[in-house]
């Protein structure tokens, strides 16, 4: 007989583990179990998005705990019809349970999405700033390196999603990182001693504010740089408890 768990105890790892109950998120993240299934977990699943589509796939693949990023219910209340009551519809059908970890899974010093991705660029975390109902969200790096070599290893990790705005220092003392949308982080930057910053997405705008401000942005895709968090948080409880784990990508350039 294959591995399985019990869902409240996979639930109670993964709390304990992203440290959910520490860190509050925006309204209507509601970060932890978003849809139970019947009590029983026989494979993990990564995805960054609660959608369909990842739904489907889970189905596919015999997934029946999906840990996501982006959770159900950052909208307001919908009626349960059309692709909202397919969503629930597949998760009922194939007994999956979703559970969303959004800036606790930002935050994390360890498997948190940033920290991850300063891991993946060989850069040394020195602080953390961009402090969120008390918790620092992001991490400041050790720079040194020159602009284009930074570029080079952006663009090997990110290849299809890799942006360079370079109107900053050709070799960056500092190098600030934080996934998903970044512009929370431009008005910090100085006051930081930094003028580098790696993030997932930006708007148009901010093409002309690097220019003014003598900034590095690498906006490198809201998606692309937020598949780290939740891979690392589903494959290490598959590993606690000994289960099948898979990630679901849905290859969004974004």
């Amino acid at each position: 007989m294959s591995a399985t768990v019990s869902l409240p105890t996979l639930v109670d790892f993964c709390d304990t583990r992203s440290r959910r109950r520490e860190v509050r998120d925006f309204p209507g993240a509601e970060n932890g179990l978003q849809f139970a299934n019947r009590g029983t977990v026989k494979k993990i699943g990564a995805t960054v998005d609660a959608g369909l589509v990842p739904f489907e796939e889970a189905a596919r693949r015999g997934i029946n705990f999906l840990v996501v990023h982006h959770g159900l219910f950052w909208n307001p209340q919908q009626p349960v019809t059309g692709a909202v009551y397919e969503k629930y519809r597949a998760l009922i059908d194939h007994d999956i349970a979703v559970y969303s970890c959004h800036l606790p899974l930002d935050a994390h010093p360890e498997i948190g999405n940033n920290a991850l991705l300063a891991a993946r660029l060989n850069l040394s975390v020195e602080e953390w700033f961009l402090v969120h109902e008390g918790v620092p969200m992001a991490p400041l790096c050790r720079g040194g390196i020159l602009r284009s070599d930074l570029a080079a290893r952006l663009r090997t990790i990110f290849p299809r999603t890799f942006t360079a705005i370079e109107f900053g220092s050709e070799r960056p003392s500092r190098i600030a990182i934080l996934t998903g949308s970044g512009r929370s982080a431009l008005p910090h930057l100085a006051a930081a001693g930094c003028d580098t910053l790696i993030t997932g997405e930006l708007r148009q705008e901010h093409f002309n504010f690097a220019q003014e401000h003598r900034l590095n942005l690498y906006p490198c895709g809201h998606y692309a740089t937020e598949v780290f968090g939740v891979a690392a948080l589903a494959r290490e409880a598959a590993e606690k408890f000994g289960l099948e784990y898979e990630f679901i990508a849905t290859g969004c350039p974004l």
